[in-house]
């Protein structure tokens, strides 16, 4: 089979399409033809070994962790999984991932893909979906009534984020690019902060909110003004760069770093195929270009979720 691997550390150079073994389902596993996987920035970050002690992998690693496909074979104590099933998963990032025609996946981390969606682009829910989801319900403890400021709306995490805040009745503010302008407005944002003109806590500096979601990897003075952007009492949250450990004002601080959640996935299917929650896929490039996309992706270059199509 082909698959983009890497047999050591370094820039996108590393990232080679070759043939590789199709791999064999073990115990407790599945084989998946893959139709999609998405990129993700943390992909980056392990081709080029930043954090090897938090992401060890084998050489050579196929990357990205997110896949949809059709299971091809069924391992050894598996039940509920047949051959034809379509399925999607947030694999585990250290495993061999989904850049490939073929990729083994222990079962416990797919659920069934939605109905609604093309299934290479339902590569883009899981683990995005799940940063949105565990950020907002278990980090910042949302409720309805409240008002949530997204700070990088227009990423993949974002537009998942909005949506999921509008569904349980937040008032919402997402800072965008004005290419992301209308998707978030159809989402349900009640206000969108343009970042490439106006600072955001410049442009906020009136307001107070209860819940504070950075999606943005910000300097001190940055993360410091969006802190200052939360109400007494609220919760500042994010996914990158975070916050002081003692905020004042009764203001809560929490780093989120998602996890794999079969059952809360299954949950966002759900409400994808209910037509709630939309997936935005910005491109579908063949498999062979996954380097480009990393060059990409490190320039800001990309203009939203990206699958990869073997």
């Amino acid at each position: 089979m082909k698959a983009v691997r890497f047999h050591g550390f370094g820039d996108s150079g590393v990232l080679v399409h070759e043939e590789a073994d199709r791999p064999v389902a073990g115990a407790g596993q599945v084989v998946i033809q893959v139709a999609g996987a998405a990129f993700n920035p943390v992909d980056v970050v392990i081709r080029a070994g930043v954090l090897p002690e938090v992401f060890p992998v084998t050489f050579p690693h196929t990357p990205s962790y997110d896949v949809a496909g059709v299971v091809t074979e069924v391992g050894e104590d598996v039940t509920g999984w047949n051959a034809g099933d379509a399925v999607i998963g947030f694999l585990p990032m250290n495993a061999p991932g989904g850049a490939a025609e073929y990729v083994a996946a222990p079962v416990d981390v797919l659920v069934a893909a939605p109905r609604t969606v093309d299934l290479a682009d339902a590569a883009a829910l899981p683990s995005a979906g799940l940063t949105a989801r565990q950020a907002l319900f278990e980090g910042a403890r949302l409720v309805a009534g409240q008002r949530v400021l997204v700070n990088g709306a227009g990423g993949a995490v974002g537009g998942y984020a909005v949506q999921l805040a509008v569904r349980a009745g937040a008032s919402v503010t997402a800072t965008a690019s004005p290419r992301s302008r209308d998707r978030l407005r159809a989402y349900g944002a009640d206000g969108i902060v343009d970042h490439t003109v106006t600072p955001v806590a410049s442009a906020l500096a009136d307001e107070a909110f209860d819940v504070v979601l950075n999606l943005v990897a910000t300097g001190p003075e940055e993360t410091a003004a969006l802190v200052g952007l939360v109400a007494d009492g609220g919760t500042f949250v994010s996914t990158t760069t975070p916050g002081p450990d003692d905020a004042g004002r009764g203001v809560r601080t929490a780093q989120v770093y998602v996890r794999s959640d079969a059952a809360r996935l299954a949950e966002l299917v759900d409400l994808v195929d209910a037509g709630e929650l939309a997936i935005d896929v910005a491109e579908r490039l063949p498999l062979a270009d996954l380097a480009a996309v990393h060059d990409r992706a490190a320039a800001g270059a990309l203009a939203g979720k990206t699958v990869l199509i073997p």
